[in-house]
């Protein structure tokens, strides 16, 4: 006969095996009553297997990004260099760069950047010392430099150079070794030199991205060389690219 203490001691090997699996739930079904006699006891089965499961799911849409800049991210674009401002009123910005697998959207690394002088705008005008906000494609490059392997069309000339010194009296020398044309009041498919402005004049232009010179920038985004270069050998226009770019606040609206 089966005492009071074996049925216990059976219900909490049960508990045991069923705890840490499939989430099964104990129960006493099959198992002897305490004054049932048996020659010998039900076998606890055994606990259902959980399907196994990635410890990382990657997010099916960019973190940070709100409804209303979601909306305007093309449902065709698999690249996207994130520009996540400190501060509306900040030149300090980090860029990463996503890429959409079947996963979903997968980070890059973290690059520290600088945008301008003022921060940022909805309503970018020339001169303002303000980055526009917005989600804007790319699909033009250039540089000072030879081009180091992009799949992105590459315009090379001394239009390029950077003369004089920027707002804290670094030296603008080299910013446009390397340069990639962010598609805000531009004909896209010309070199970032073109200076066609399809909203006019007055909305400004010439927003790049390019290499790092240490301080803020007129309204352009910048970057180390190195991160530059290996932004330029990763872009491809068959993932159709795009800039997302904006303080923080304002990208999660």
């Amino acid at each position: 006969m089966i005492t009071r203490r074996t049925h216990v001691a059976l219900l909490a090997a049960s508990l045991l095996l069923t705890g840490c699996g499939g989430g099964a739930v104990a129960s006493t079904e099959g198992m002897p009553a305490p004054s049932q006699e048996t020659s010998e006891p039900t076998p606890t089965p055994p606990p259902t297997p959980s399907p196994e499961m990635s410890v990382e799911v990657a997010p099916q849409q960019i973190p940070g990004l709100g409804p209303k800049t979601w909306a305007k991210v093309p449902a065709d674009a698999r690249q996207a260099v994130v520009v996540t401002g400190r501060g509306r009123d900040s030149s300090a910005s980090t860029v990463v760069l996503y890429e959409r697998t079947e996963a979903g959207w997968q980070a890059g690394a973290s690059w520290p950047a600088h945008n301008a002088l003022k921060g940022w705008t909805d309503h970018h005008l020339a001169g303002d010392l303000r980055s526009p906000t917005g989600v804007y494609t790319l699909t033009d490059a250039g540089g000072l430099l030879k081009d180091p392997g992009t799949k992105l069309p590459y315009d090379r000339g001394v239009g390029f150079t950077a003369p004089g010194t920027g707002f804290e009296g670094e030296p603008l020398a080299g910013s446009f070794d390397y340069v990639i044309a962010v598609n805000y009041n531009r004909q896209p498919g010309t070199s970032p030199l073109d200076w066609t402005r399809p909203l006019g004049a007055g909305r400004g232009g010439g927003i790049w991205l390019h290499v790092d010179h240490g301080g803020p920038t007129h309204g352009c985004v910048s970057i180390a060389e190195d991160h530059m270069k290996e932004l330029l050998l990763t872009l491809d226009p068959d993932l159709h690219p795009v800039v997302v770019m904006g303080d923080a606040e304002s990208l999660a609206r």
